[in-house]
Protein backbone atom coordinates (compact mmCIF):
# COMPACT_ATOMS: atom_id res chain seq x y z
CA UNK A 1 0.00 0.00 0.00
CA UNK A 2 1.25 3.70 -0.97
CA UNK A 3 -0.22 7.20 0.29
CA UNK A 4 1.24 10.30 -1.41
CA UNK A 5 0.00 13.16 -3.14
CA UNK A 6 0.57 13.87 -6.89
CA UNK A 7 3.36 15.90 -5.88
CA UNK A 8 5.48 12.97 -5.61
CA UNK A 9 4.85 11.22 -8.14
CA UNK A 10 8.08 11.32 -9.59
CA UNK A 11 9.23 8.72 -7.20
CA UNK A 12 6.81 5.98 -8.43
CA UNK A 13 8.30 6.17 -11.83
CA UNK A 14 10.11 2.95 -11.86
CA UNK A 15 7.07 0.57 -10.70
CA UNK A 16 5.84 -1.71 -12.56
CA UNK A 17 3.76 -2.41 -14.02
CA UNK A 18 4.51 1.14 -16.40
CA UNK A 19 0.76 1.80 -16.72
CA UNK A 20 0.48 2.46 -12.68
CA UNK A 21 2.88 5.65 -13.46
CA UNK A 22 1.08 6.34 -16.53
CA UNK A 23 -2.23 6.38 -14.53
CA UNK A 24 -0.73 8.84 -12.20
CA UNK A 25 0.66 10.90 -15.18
CA UNK A 26 -3.82 10.91 -15.97
CA UNK A 27 -4.93 11.92 -12.74
CA UNK A 28 -2.27 14.92 -12.86
CA UNK A 29 -3.05 15.87 -16.67
CA UNK A 30 -7.03 15.25 -16.57
CA UNK A 31 -9.67 17.85 -15.08
CA UNK A 32 -11.17 15.37 -13.04
CA UNK A 33 -14.19 17.62 -11.60
CA UNK A 34 -15.03 17.47 -15.66
CA UNK A 35 -15.17 13.72 -15.47
CA UNK A 36 -19.06 12.45 -15.92
CA UNK A 37 -19.68 9.79 -12.92
CA UNK A 38 -18.55 6.51 -14.65
CA UNK A 39 -16.43 4.22 -16.40
CA UNK A 40 -13.55 6.13 -18.64
CA UNK A 41 -11.28 3.91 -20.72
CA UNK A 42 -7.57 4.68 -20.69
CA UNK A 43 -6.11 1.66 -22.10
CA UNK A 44 -9.54 -0.88 -22.64
CA UNK A 45 -9.05 -3.39 -19.96
CA UNK A 46 -5.22 -2.87 -19.02
CA UNK A 47 -6.33 0.93 -17.48
CA UNK A 48 -9.31 2.93 -16.82
CA UNK A 49 -10.40 5.37 -14.29
CA UNK A 50 -14.09 4.63 -12.24
CA UNK A 51 -14.90 7.98 -11.22
CA UNK A 52 -17.20 7.78 -8.19
CA UNK A 53 -19.50 10.15 -6.02
CA UNK A 54 -21.18 8.75 -3.13
CA UNK A 55 -21.58 9.55 0.74
CA UNK A 56 -18.98 8.72 3.10
CA UNK A 57 -20.93 5.52 5.84
CA UNK A 58 -19.24 4.30 9.44
CA UNK A 59 -16.41 2.35 10.25
CA UNK A 60 -19.40 -0.89 11.19
CA UNK A 61 -20.88 -0.62 7.29
CA UNK A 62 -17.80 -0.90 5.47
CA UNK A 63 -16.34 -3.80 4.10
CA UNK A 64 -12.73 -5.47 3.32
CA UNK A 65 -12.34 -5.97 0.03
CA UNK A 66 -9.07 -6.90 -2.69
CA UNK A 67 -8.15 -7.76 -6.05
CA UNK A 68 -6.62 -10.47 -7.59
CA UNK A 69 -6.33 -9.13 -11.50
CA UNK A 70 -5.74 -5.65 -10.70
CA UNK A 71 -4.21 -2.49 -8.47
CA UNK A 72 -6.52 0.20 -7.42
CA UNK A 73 -4.99 4.08 -7.17
CA UNK A 74 -7.79 5.50 -5.30
CA UNK A 75 -7.16 9.54 -5.72
CA UNK A 76 -9.85 11.99 -3.73
CA UNK A 77 -11.02 14.88 -5.54
CA UNK A 78 -13.02 16.42 -3.20
CA UNK A 79 -14.35 15.34 -0.07
CA UNK A 80 -12.07 13.35 3.08
CA UNK A 81 -12.55 9.29 3.35
CA UNK A 82 -10.70 7.08 5.53
CA UNK A 83 -9.59 3.50 4.12
CA UNK A 84 -8.65 0.45 6.07
CA UNK A 85 -5.67 -1.42 4.64
CA UNK A 86 -3.78 -4.77 5.92
CA UNK A 87 -2.22 -7.04 4.42
CA UNK A 88 -4.05 -10.26 2.98
CA UNK A 89 -1.37 -12.56 5.27
CA UNK A 90 -3.84 -10.65 8.29
CA UNK A 91 -7.48 -11.42 6.79
CA UNK A 92 -9.21 -14.44 6.68
CA UNK A 93 -10.21 -14.38 2.58
CA UNK A 94 -13.98 -15.11 2.32
CA UNK A 95 -15.70 -15.48 -1.51
CA UNK A 96 -14.41 -14.49 -4.62
CA UNK A 97 -16.39 -13.13 -7.29
CA UNK A 98 -13.80 -13.57 -10.46
CA UNK A 99 -16.56 -11.59 -12.73
CA UNK A 100 -15.76 -8.54 -10.64
CA UNK A 101 -12.72 -9.22 -9.70
CA UNK A 102 -13.49 -8.95 -5.56
CA UNK A 103 -12.14 -10.55 -2.60
CA UNK A 104 -14.38 -10.49 0.41
CA UNK A 105 -12.83 -10.53 3.54
CA UNK A 106 -12.49 -10.28 6.99
CA UNK A 107 -9.79 -8.87 9.68
CA UNK A 108 -8.74 -5.70 11.02
CA UNK A 109 -6.37 -3.09 9.85
CA UNK A 110 -5.18 -0.02 10.46
CA UNK A 111 -6.91 3.32 8.48
CA UNK A 112 -5.37 6.18 6.49
CA UNK A 113 -7.40 9.78 6.24
CA UNK A 114 -7.45 10.29 1.95
CA UNK A 115 -8.11 14.31 1.57
CA UNK A 116 -8.32 16.03 -1.74
CA UNK A 117 -5.13 16.04 -3.75
CA UNK A 118 -4.08 12.29 -2.47
CA UNK A 119 -3.72 8.96 -3.30
CA UNK A 120 -3.47 4.97 -1.58
CA UNK A 121 -2.32 2.48 -3.98
CA UNK A 122 -3.56 -0.98 -3.36
CA UNK A 123 -1.90 -4.33 -4.80
CA UNK A 124 -3.47 -7.63 -5.12
CA UNK A 125 -1.69 -8.10 -1.85
CA UNK A 126 -3.45 -5.26 -0.09
CA UNK A 127 -6.85 -5.55 1.57
CA UNK A 128 -8.45 -2.18 1.76
CA UNK A 129 -11.88 -0.82 3.15
CA UNK A 130 -12.68 2.37 1.29
CA UNK A 131 -15.75 4.62 1.31
CA UNK A 132 -15.55 5.52 5.38
CA UNK A 133 -15.93 8.37 6.96
CA UNK A 134 -13.67 10.11 9.42
CA UNK A 135 -16.21 12.18 11.53
CA UNK A 136 -19.48 12.37 10.25
CA UNK A 137 -20.52 11.04 6.43
CA UNK A 138 -20.10 13.48 4.08
CA UNK A 139 -20.08 13.63 -0.03
CA UNK A 140 -16.76 12.21 -1.93
CA UNK A 141 -16.05 12.50 -5.71
CA UNK A 142 -13.37 9.83 -5.70
CA UNK A 143 -11.14 8.59 -9.10
CA UNK A 144 -10.42 4.89 -9.01
CA UNK A 145 -8.09 4.11 -11.44
CA UNK A 146 -8.02 -0.15 -12.00
CA UNK A 147 -4.74 -1.25 -13.72
CA UNK A 148 -4.09 -4.91 -14.63
CA UNK A 149 -1.19 -6.61 -13.21
CA UNK A 150 -0.77 -8.71 -16.20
Amino acid sequence: MIFDTLENMHRYAGLTPARLYRGLQYLRDTDLTALEVGRHDIDADNLYALVQEYTTRPFEQGKWEAHRKYIDIQHMVSGVERMGFANLAFTQLGEYFPDRDFQSLSGIGSSVDVLPGAFTIFFPQDAHMPCLCVDQPVPIRKVVLKISVD
